[in-house]
């Protein structure tokens, strides 16, 4: 009889091992908190779930111990009889339960903690890297035309992209901007620079406009209707179309002004871009304007040829741009567009919609360049460090520039 009392609290004791145990893992942990059952709690993070039902379990056992070594329990089943046998297995059984349940309990405790920890982690740095400050490490392609000071500004874009977080793809020097408007409709590129009113007269065919904030307001709503692309805001420099001559050559024929030019335009060798001579803010245009223009010749230019060829006598006049670095010598003079038949030419980025959509903070990091520093007379400067003596990149003067504004560290 007293073995079997024994043994009847030992399996007492075993199914209290059980219970303990099951109540100490039976923990559950909600994200960002703890939550507590009995005496075990969980946190977030750590593998303090596991403690307490190991704790509880290891006191029963050694309770367990204490009590079958205060009784001759060992020593009983060492001689129990046929009959004792199932009270015997019966008691192992337990022993075998309690362990599994205890082993049990501590890898699943093991297991939560972990896996806590480990979604903690996770969640952690999902959160790091969508939150960032600025760029989400997506790729732009930045485009550009194919002469000096869109070089320049597709480097200021793409350099200050990068430097808050995006990766760039540079698809510089790409033709005229028919061929960089398609290239952005084709989603060949994300972005380039281009001239409002060049958006306006040439790309949307419409009619010229003076006021700057009107022909912003005009390209910016009609791209987005038509074509899905939009308008960020303009630098304050002006890039208006302008006619050069050499100094010497105007002062032999008495030309001044657009006017006198149109006069004796039949005594003239005119040299640009293709473009100049077929759209509306070319020639045909000026024809509308003031009568005459009827050049004695023409000459299709690249737009790095078009100073070589005016200042070695291939051409009288040249096509250029009112920013252009080489109308800063002495040599040159400008034309006076007596009747304002250029409009004004702001650069600004144009946009694919839903590029911007994907990633709007490129909205607030190029508009940044609207500030009044690129004027006039900074961005000639700019295009005639690449185009002058020096012979600069476009890169290292855009970078230097940036820094010193304090847009680049």
């Amino acid at each position: 009889m007293q073995n079997r009392t024994g043994l009847g609290r030992i399996a007492a004791l075993l199914t209290l091992i059980i219970v303990m145990t099951a109540c100490g893992s039976s923990t559950t942990t909600s994200s960002g908190g703890a939550t507590t059952t009995g005496a075990a709690t969980t946190t977030a993070g750590s593998a303090t779930m596991a403690t307490t039902p190991m704790s509880d379990a290891s006191t029963a056992a050694t309770m367990a111990a204490t009590m079958a070594s205060d009784t001759s329990t060992a020593a009983a089943m060492t001689t129990m009889t046929a009959s004792d046998t199932s009270t015997a297995a019966g008691t192992m059984s337990g022993t075998s339960m309690a362990t599994t349940a205890t082993s049990d309990a501590t890898m699943s405790g093991t297991t939560m903690a972990t896996t806590a920890t480990s979604n903690a982690t996770m969640s952690g740095t999902t959160m790091a890297t969508t939150v960032g400050p600025t760029g989400s490490g997506a790729t732009i392609k930045v485009g550009s035309k194919n002469f000096t000071e869109e070089f320049i500004l597709g480097e200021m874009y793409a350099q200050l992209l990068e430097a808050n977080g995006f990766k760039v793809e540079r698809k510089f020097n790409l033709g005229s901007e028919q061929i960089a408007q398609q290239a952005l409709v084709n989603k060949d590129i994300d972005l380039y620079p281009e001239y409002t009113s060049t958006g306006l007269l040439t790309i949307l065919k419409l009619p010229a406009i003076t006021d700057p904030q009107k022909i912003l307001d005009t390209v910016k709503s009609e791209y987005e209707k038509r074509y899905q692309l939009t308008w960020l805001k303009p630098a304050p420099f002006n890039d208006t179309n302008a006619l050069a001559m050499t100094k010497k050559r105007a002062d032999e024929l008495g030309i001044k002004t657009y006017t006198d030019l149109s006069k004796k335009a039949d005594q003239l060798i005119a040299g640009g871009p293709p473009e100049f001579f077929a759209r509306e803010d070319g020639v045909p245009g000026l024809v509308k304007a003031y009568g005459g223009f009827n050049f004695k010749a023409t000459k299709q230019l690249d737009p790095g040829l078009r100073y070589p060829a005016l200042t070695s006598g291939q051409i009288d006049v040249v096509r250029a741009f009112s920013t252009d670095g080489q109308l800063a010598s002495p040599d040159l003079v400008v034309i006076q567009d007596d009747k304002t038949f250029y409009p004004i030419y702001q650069a600004a980025p144009v946009v694919r919609m839903d590029t911007l959509q994907a990633n709007p903070q490129i909205a607030d990091i190029l508009n940044k360049l609207a500030a009044p520093a690129l004027d006039d007379k900074t961005m000639a400067g700019l295009n005639l460090m690449v185009d002058g003596p020096d012979k600069k990149d476009p890169a290292a003067v855009a970078k230097d520039w940036l820094t010193q504004q304090g847009l680049l560290k």
